[in-house]
């Protein structure tokens, strides 16, 4: 009787042994789903800001050719001037 009731603490304690590593892996395993899901959203949050900017920087390269279309036509008509005055 008493080597029955030895053997039942040692499964009991080898049972609880495996109850707290089992928490353990668990409590892992939800601190990896949370930050899987954190790094989700910072996805998606740098997608959208990435989108932004992409078309900021269309908007900047379009006002960008506009202004240098328009300084060329203002250094050709100073040009024009310049040489209508001179000749």
């Amino acid at each position: 009787m008493e080597a029955a009731a030895k053997r039942l603490s040692a499964a009991l304690d080898g049972l609880e042994a495996a109850l707290e590593r089992r928490q353990e892996v668990d409590g892992r395993e939800h601190a990896l789903a949370d930050q899987v899901a954190a790094l989700g959203v910072d996805r998606s949050r740098l997608a959208s800001q990435l989108d932004e900017q992409t078309a900021r920087a269309t908007q900047l390269g379009a006002a960008t050719r506009e202004v240098s279309r328009r300084l060329d036509m203002a250094m050709d008509a100073v040009r024009a001037v310049v040489s209508g005055k001179t000749g």
